[in-house]
């Protein structure tokens, strides 16, 4: 397992400042945003595909730094009922999948999207109950009409491009937001669809992260991992909910806030979180994502490095006497005892 970070959060820099942070706060891999609600600030894949020079300049950023692409992340609705919207995500999406192809990087991350209610719509529609059934019938059809036929040729022309994983972030506010509603859409789509397993967005839905990895993992369907944390404000909770429309900006006034990894749960929670990817098999990037209005960009980052690094498993030394257990095999209760 490695540390990546997306690089959006530094998307005031421009592509070879951002890669020196990288280098500084040892981060080897990065996972670069392009375009859709991440931005385009590092890599525009239109622009990098109708120039090679362009493109070799953007490949020798990394290269000249041995910085690896973890993941092109291409997060948007392109089940926007708007068609202004819609068209714009999925250009963007298949301009990634074309840019992918080039820098045989074969995973994307994104979001699945979400459709309106009807033919008529002009805004999405996210379905959160099951009564009146009316919720129901909009469900339906969002996913006969179009999640399921818009999903399955995509994963289609990212298959025929070498783009094996498309990593859907499980995102309230879009159709697939939770594992179930991930394997749905994998089970009708096929194996090109996994989840980017981001903990944040789970623990204040109530789901336990850990829970959702041994579920996936058993579903051969784990094909990125998000390293964000989330704080729960048990008074705001206790008044009205998880379901919260306060601004994000309004920290303290809202049931949960998105947190620097450490300041929502402690390092036991996050070894706990890494000692069941690996016992799912998981051995990849824990990508380094930074929404905490409370702490800078490069104070978040650092900080959520330096536990990360504390929870990682690094090499066996040599001659320990579980080199020959693969990691699947040991069970959580042992992976703790070595770890500590």
């Amino acid at each position: 397992m490695y540390l990546s970070l997306m690089m959006s959060v530094f998307g005031h820099l421009g592509l070879d400042a951002a890669l020196d942070e990288l280098q500084r706060l040892g981060i080897p891999a990065a996972e670069v945003g392009t375009g859709g609600y991440p931005g385009d600030a590092h890599c525009r894949p239109a622009e990098l595909l109708a120039d090679r020079g362009a493109l070799a300049r953007f490949q020798s950023s990394f290269s000249d730094r041995q910085l690896r692409i973890s993941a092109l992340a291409c997060h948007g609705n392109p089940l926007h009922p708007d068609p202004s919207v819609s068209k714009e995500h999925h250009r963007v999406f298949q301009d990634t999948v074309l840019l992918a192809e080039r820098l045989e990087v074969d995973r994307l991350v994104l979001f699945s999207g979400c459709p309106g209610g009807s033919d008529a719509a002009a805004e999405p529609n996210w379905v959160t109950c099951a009564w009146p059934t009316d919720y129901l019938r909009i469900l339906d059809w969002q996913w006969r009409e179009r999640v399921i036929p818009y999903w399955r040729e995509q994963a289609a022309f990212a298959r025929a491009h070498g783009v094996t994983r498309l990593a859907m972030e499980m995102h309230p506010g879009f159709v697939v937001y939770n594992p179930d509603t991930l394997l749905r859409l994998r089970e009708a789509v096929g194996e090109e669809i996994g989840a980017n397993l981001d903990p944040s967005h789970l623990v204040w839905q109530g789901i336990d992260p850990v829970v959702a990895i041994r579920e996936l993992g058993r579903a051969g369907a784990l094909f990125s991992t998000h390293a964000k944390d989330t704080a729960l404000n048990r008074w705001e909770i206790s008044r009205r909910g998880v379901l919260d429309t306060t601004p994000l900006s309004d920290a303290g006034s809202r049931s949960w806030l998105f947190r620097t990894v450490g300041y929502g749960h402690d390092a036991l929670w996050w070894k706990q979180f890494v000692s069941a990817l690996r016992e799912a098999g998981y051995d990849d990037a824990l990508s380094i994502e930074h929404e905490d209005v409370l702490a800078s960009p490069l104070e978040g980052v650092s900080k959520a490095v330096a536990l990360l690094t504390e929870c990682m498993f690094t090499e066996p030394p040599a001659g320990a006497w579980w080199t020959s257990l693969s990691t699947s095999a040991i069970p959580l209760f042992a992976v703790k005892e070595n770890q500590s």
